[in-house]
């Protein structure tokens, strides 16, 4: 009988990476699928699965929102007493989210052992829950894949060297799955006037750009000046508070409410340049060979940065228009990222229980 792995997830981030470790699994393992409900927004979640071909979540805690405390004790209520039911041989998280440290924490008290997929990131900026889970969840955890050498070098200087694999980043897997897929997949249409001339994207929800209204309001008054057509696949907390607070229009930002996998990726290989907060789309922009500009002052995907397909601004910063129009790529790229990751991982898993 094959042992079982159970799976954790609750963010548009995690549902991406599920995708090709779920079907790498597929024969070699008996899956368990929690969604803990952490994004539960329709065209945040249940897309996701219906699109990347990700079986029904076994298990939906659905705790929706709340403070990042209150969501993360329900969830590790939820995530335990599932695991005591299933009793699973080993639990494999995503990134860096409240589900990722909720599942890590109740498995290494349950004595179960813990997979991070995506291990070793660090932005070095403490401020950033983000930061807390994902080094939290690193030495809670028993087998590290890193999707980087940055990465991995990470997890040495922290004394994780013994546990820790470079396995590439899943992530790979995903955008080479969704572009190969896109005719059948694909949702929507854009407007083909949109598409006749050079376009950015953008997208925007981190705390840091979003949740202050006089920094939010001064990044969308910068892309204005810049008179370039930008499309905003907008997140719904993001829409909330522009809506709250900013009664200017932006005649050259094109608002659409979220994409679903297929759709943001065929837009995005199209793109002139991506202007985010995101850490995912930093990465599937390289990958996508889109020059990315990254409103953060720090990334756990330096090697972008280093590479010259990344460039960081300060969301305060002066300029910001300018510098986004200034910013031009190398001609070359190296894969920083690898080949066929969700394959590696899983006969790394088949060698560890």
């Amino acid at each position: 009988m094959n042992k079982k792995i159970t799976t954790v997830v609750g963010a548009r981030p995690q549902f991406i990476k599920l995708a090709p470790f779920s079907k790498a699994v597929k024969g070699h393992f008996n899956e368990i699928i929690i969604h803990t409900g952490q994004h539960y927004d329709k065209d945040m979640s249940e897309v996701f699965f219906k699109e990347l071909g990700i079986k029904d979540p076994d298990y939906n805690l659905e705790v929706g929102s709340s403070s990042h405390s209150v969501q993360t004790a329900r969830m590790m209520v939820g995530i335990e007493n599932v695991f005591a039911k299933e009793n699973p041989d080993l639990v494999v998280v995503f990134g860096d989210t409240n589900s990722t440290i909720a599942a890590a924490l109740v498995a290494s008290k349950m004595g179960i052992k813990i997979v991070h997929i995506e291990a070793g990131l660090r932005s070095f900026n403490r401020l950033m829950p983000e930061e807390l889970n994902r080094v939290a969840t690193d030495h809670l955890s028993d087998f590290l894949f890193a999707p980087t050498r940055t990465a991995l070098a990470n997890l040495e200087s922290e004394g994780l060297k013994e546990k820790s694999f470079n396995t590439g980043d899943i992530m790979v897997d995903s955008v080479a799955y969704c572009l190969e897929n896109y005719k059948q997949k694909g949702r929507i249409e854009i407007n083909s006037e949109i598409m006749s001339s050079e376009f950015y994207m953008l997208t925007l929800h981190r705390p840091s750009t979003v949740d202050n209204p006089l920094v939010l309001n001064y990044i969308l008054d910068e892309l204005t000046k810049m008179g370039k057509k930008i499309i905003f696949p907008i997140h719904p907390r993001t829409k909330k508070i522009i809506k709250k607070n900013r009664s200017k229009k932006e005649d050259n930002l094109i608002y659409m409410d979220p994409l679903g996998y297929f759709d943001f990726l065929n837009l995005l290989s199209k793109a002139g340049k991506i202007i985010t907060d995101s850490g995912g789309i930093q990465k599937e922009a390289y990958i996508l060979k889109v020059p990315c500009v990254t409103l953060r002052t720090e990334t756990e995907w330096i090697e972008t940065v280093q590479s010259g397909w990344n460039c960081l601004i300060d969301p305060k910063s002066e300029a910001i228009s300018e510098t986004i129009s200034n910013f031009r790529t190398p001609k070359i790229q190296e894969k920083l990222f690898g080949e066929n990751v969700a394959k590696k991982m899983v006969e790394e898993i088949k060698n560890l229980i």
